[in-house]
């Protein structure tokens, strides 16, 4: 019989934002230059692949600070995600598989989403 979790609405909102949190983070990431200190450009042929990385201005002091909030409220999400009351009501030999229908609860909302079922007969694609 497949098991159906009723996520408590916190839990749900708790992951919602780490998933935003982390998309955020990731987003900045990907705009910042290579390197937080500024640093030379180099290149380096010697080892099995060439290596080569433009001059980093660094990172300012404002968006060294955005890095470090974002990634303090992840962190804060996490511990919050991973201890809340609600796993203490899943067998303990349910808690990875239900782990991971929260982690993509989000998915299965989303519009237009193909319908899939929250149970555990198997992963979903």
């Amino acid at each position: 019989m497949a098991t159906t979790y009723e996520f408590p609405s916190d839990l749900l909102a708790g992951q919602e934002e780490l998933h935003q949190v982390r998309a955020e983070l990731s987003a900045l990431l990907r705009r910042l230059p290579w390197s937080v200190e500024p640093v030379d450009g180099f290149s380096d042929d010697n080892g099995w692949r060439k290596v080569e990385r433009p001059a980093s201005p660094g990172w300012t002091a404002d968006e060294q600070a955005e890095v470090e909030k974002l990634r303090r409220r992840e962190h804060e999400l996490a511990v919050f995600i991973s201890t809340h009351r609600f796993w203490a009501e899943v067998a303990a030999e349910q808690r990875m598989q239900a782990r991971s229908r929260l982690k993509h609860v989000h998915e299965e909302q989303a519009p237009g989403a193909p319908e899939t079922r929250n149970d555990q007969s198997g992963p979903t694609s």
